[in-house]
């Protein structure tokens, strides 16, 4: 029978039963530890020493440890691996306690619920997704811990990655046995699993109510239709309690986001237009190269936070647009204005976070401070957006409108202003209590000021004011006794003592109490010289335990605020965004574009804004783009690196920038709103999913195809490449042919087969257009300039001489070339024979003998000779989808063929 457990492994075994999903962390003293298959895993991943405990005669436990100071960056480390981290804390002091210290888990850190700003990225949110499906469509609740900010959204199933893929969630939450299988995969988020009925409505609806405070969810603009949502916000709110168990009274009351709202942008439109993140490999930070990083000239983290949600969720209704482009407008209208606000800005610290651990009670001494004196700047930042908006002195002490500056009514910056909150006194609270430099963590430093606390300005000075105090002492007693050689000293065995020679021994006073006999004279003690001893000695600890009084009745009474500082966090983080945006329109030459309900795109002299950034600006080319109700599809042809797919680039990203509501690179721009912005532009295997190019390029198709409406925008680039050249201009036709006749949407669609320019004449809002192209002798000048029709070359071969090909490859290819140019003519002459779907053509009918499109005719058979039976191979070979084949299966396929072959051999 083996030995019972020490008490303290009984205590760790109790907790860690209740955490078992959770590494546990176990705080003994300055250390906290980890036990049994904790240890072995922690030792492995972060390379600590695994040694062992004694458990009371039992087996050792294994054992490895990491210091207090140095916890956080080994929870860094764990939870970016995907684990959860428990910190169990020692909640009594170990001086007091009877027994073991008691002890409990006070948070559970995992990538999605986490404070320390050593997991979070300053520049976008931590959120942490519950996902719920309801029929056609999935509901889900995303909230940031970091922020308080708490989010509902239900989409149709169509619209749920590019949901999820917006928030980007650290971490999912799923039902238990739910039909969530394509979501599990999420690229960096941990999948956690709970019970199906966590996500019930109406247990949700009770837990919310009490959350906020309500008797019923109608205040907080929770409808019927938000059912699914509300169910997944019931999981989400269950599970950060436990992960929390001091609760999250910063949580925001929630945003609902209907549908029609924002703009769903799906992942290849995200990748496509690098918006951002940057497709290039190798780039150091991956916002080079990428829309956020051309627009991101904010001050603050949260501008940073809030301006990369702008890019990736367009807006979709012309009002809300319009409010965002006149705050826009009037902030680049007044440079000084836009300077002073920016600069007002620049001191201003991550409010929104700062702000969320005073609420959880887990903001540091300096992190309070800085939170204080960001407050501190909110004048600053006030004055200087009453003069952007346009408001002067009335000469009485009062602000007035100037009316030939002010902007609508309906801009943000009024909407802002009027809602303003400089939070003075609670500014004025947290600089007066704190010193201006506080410590990283209590007792380190003095952290309250002087003048703040009487009881504890009294302590400092006994602990600072010592040797004065002694020498007072020293001197009172040298009157009292007569003794003039009389001294006070001190030391770590007796602490303060009283020494006086023998020679006066005969004067030593009654109350003298000896304490140590040496060779020329003795120590003595009194009781109000042990009584001042155990103040001094004592005034250390006590002035930390006072700090800590006062530093947390101070930190609980700004956490009490955390409604009013989340709207002041908004408001700075939208006023920094609108200012970037404005310094950006001013130094880059973007104009504001004109948003219409209608049909109609006009960009003239459109730029791209990451490309013209990476050269030099003169020696980027504009170009005109119009698409109408009669031309709203364009063959856009061209050579390579001609700038196809540059301008096919901006064109997106002029109409993204103008719904998100900032200005356009471009000299005009009329945008009719869209709903969606679909781009296909590259393509390459999915290796996971098994996925050839060509399969990944007719699976996006096929998305676009069946989401896409009239008032959407498609750009293509290169449909069917990834095929044989008569299947991928069969369904390049097809495909075009589909968003022109069924769809009726804005088109733009760049490709090499040559063959579409022919659309023009079968399809009445066809047009073809080019990029043109000048050729001096050998040399071929790529002008970059788009101009009406079609190319009848894609001078790839040039290309590739200038990609410095050797010259008899280039000299051979230019033969091949000649060759089948021949064959190219006879497809396209036969290809403009086939009618477009549901149309007659107006081409002449094809002679009799002439072959159908795309096909080979079989070559006649002698008579009377029978054709030999196919071969097993070439059979199995039919037999093969190369769409539906991974590269292992065949790389495998191909080695059972080559048996074949030699077995037959």
């Amino acid at each position: 029978m083996s030995a019972p457990a020490t008490p303290l492994m009984q205590q760790y075994r109790e907790i860690k039963a209740r955490h078992q999903g959770s590494i546990l962390f176990f705080r003994m003293g300055d250390f906290y530890e980890t036990f049994e298959d904790d240890a072995v895993l922690a030792s492995r991943v972060l390379g600590l020493t695994l040694t062992s405990r004694n458990n009371g005669g039992a087996s050792d436990v294994p054992l490895a440890g990491v210091p207090v100071k140095a916890v956080n960056e080994y929870v860094r480390r764990l939870v970016a691996r995907g684990y959860r981290v428990a910190i169990c804390e020692q909640v009594e002091d170990p001086r007091l306690a009877k027994g073991i210290v008691r002890r409990e888990v006070i948070e559970t850190v995992t990538p999605g619920a986490a404070f320390s700003d050593d997991l979070l990225d300053c520049t976008r949110n931590n959120f942490l997704c519950a996902v719920r499906p309801a029929p056609g469509a999935l509901a889900v609740a995303a909230a940031d811990v970091s922020t308080g900010e708490l989010r509902l959204a239900t989409v149709p199933s169509g619209d749920a990655d590019a949901l999820l893929a917006r928030l980007a969630p650290r971490e999912v939450l799923l039902p238990k046995g739910g039909e969530t299988t394509q979501w599990r995969a999420m690229d960096g988020a941990l999948v956690t699993e709970r019970e199906a009925w966590e996500f019930d409505p109406a247990m949700a609806r009770d837990d919310l109510a009490r959350q906020y405070g309500v008797l019923s969810l109608d205040g907080l603009g929770i409808g019927a239709e938000d059912e699914a949502a509300l169910g997944a916000a019931g999981a989400l709110l269950r599970y950060l309690r436990e992960l929390q168990p001091g609760g999250v009274p910063h949580l925001a009351r929630p945003i609902v986001e209907r549908a029609g709202g924002a703009m769903p942008l799906d992942e290849m439109t995200r990748r496509n237009l690098e918006l951002v993140e940057s497709l290039r490999p190798g780039v150091d930070n991956d916002r080079a190269g990428t829309l956020l990083g051309v627009l991101d000239r904010t001050q603050t983290p949260m501008g940073t936070r809030l301006l990369r949600q702008w890019i990736l969720a367009p807006l979709t209704r012309r009002e809300d647009i319009d409010m965002r482009l006149d705050a826009v407008a009037a902030t680049a209208g007044d440079a000084i204005g836009r300077a002073t606000l920016r600069e007002a800005l620049d001191g201003v610290r991550d409010v929104e976070r700062l702000a969320s651990k005073a609420a959880a009670g887990r903001a540091t001494p300096r992190e309070l401070r800085a939170l204080g004196d960001s407050l501190g700047r909110l004048p600053a930042v006030h004055g200087a957006l009453e003069r952007v908006i346009g408001t002067r002195d009335s000469g009485l002490g009062t602000r007035v409108p100037d009316e030939s500056r002010v902007p609508s009514p309906e801009s943000r910056l009024t909407v802002i202003a009027a809602a303003w909150d400089d939070c003075g006194e609670l500014c004025a609270e947290v600089t007066r209590a704190l010193v201006e430099r506080p410590p990283l963590q209590l007792g380190d430093e003095s952290t309250i000021a002087t003048g703040v606390d009487t009881e504890l300005d009294d302590l400092r000075a006994l602990r600072d004011g010592g040797k004065d105090a002694i020498a007072e002492i020293q001197a009172a007693e040298r009157e009292r006794t007569g003794i003039q050689s009389l001294k006070v000293g001190y030391n770590k065995v007796f602490g303060y003592f009283i020494e006086i020679s023998n020679a006066h021994r005969e004067r030593v006073p009654d109350d003298y109490q000896r304490r140590q006999t040496l060779t020329n004279g003795e120590r003595y003690v009194t009781p109000d010289l042990k009584a001042y001893e155990e103040k001094v000695l004592g005034a250390a600890e006590r002035i930390e335990a006072r700090e800590r009084e006062l530093f947390e009745s101070l930190r609980a009474c700004v956490g009490r605020e955390i409604a009013r500082l989340q709207r002041v966090a908004g408001a700075l983080a939208e006023l920094d965004v609108l200012a970037a945006l404005a310094e950006v329109a001013e130094r880059e030459g973007y104009v504001r574009p004109t948003l219409t309900d209608g049909y109609d795109l006009e960009i003239v002299a459109g730029r791209h804004p990451v490309v013209e950034r990476m050269m030099a600006r003169e020696k980027f080319i504009p170009n005109d783009v119009t698409l109408t109700q009669d031309a709203r599809l364009v063959i856009l042809t061209g050579p390579n690196m001609a700038g196809k797919s540059t301008i096919l680039r901006q064109v997106g990203l002029v109409v993204l920038m103008a719904q998100m509501g900032s200005f356009v690179p471009a000299s005009r721009a009329t945008i009719g709103l869209v709903d969606r912005l679909f781009t296909r532009v590259g393509a390459s295997d999915n290796l996971v999913r098994g996925q050839s190019t060509f399969m990944v390029e007719m699976t996006e198709t096929s998305a676009i195809l069946n989401t896409a409406t009239a008032r959407s925008l498609v750009l293509l680039d290169e449909i069917g490449r990834g095929t044989s050249t008569y299947d991928g201009v069969s369904i390049a036709w097809s495909v075009s042919e589909h968003l022109h006749d069924h769809v009726g949407c804005k088109t733009i669609f760049a490709t090499h087969y040559h063959e579409l320019v022919q659309l023009a004449e079968e399809l009445p809002a066809v047009r073809n257009f080019t990029v043109a192209v000048r050729e001096v002798g050998d040399q071929v000048l790529f002008l970059h300039r788009l101009v009406p029709g079609g190319a009848d070359r894609s001078y790839g071969i040039e290309v590739g001489r200038l990609a410095g090909l050797p010259a008899p490859v280039i000299a051979r290819a230019k033969e091949v070339l000649a060759l089948l140019e021949g064959d190219a003519a006879t497809m396209a002459e036969s290809l403009g024979r086939v009618p477009a779907a549901g149309k007659r053509s107006r081409r002449r009918a094809p002679p009799a003998d002439q072959l159908a499109l795309f096909a080979s005719a079989p070559p006649a058979a002698a008579p009377n000779v029978v054709p030999p039976p196919p071969h097993p191979v070439v059979e199995a070979l039919r037999a093969t989808d190369p769409n539906h084949v991974t590269p292992m299966q065949a790389l495998e396929l191909l080695a059972r063929l080559r048996a074949q072959i030699h077995a037959d051999a």
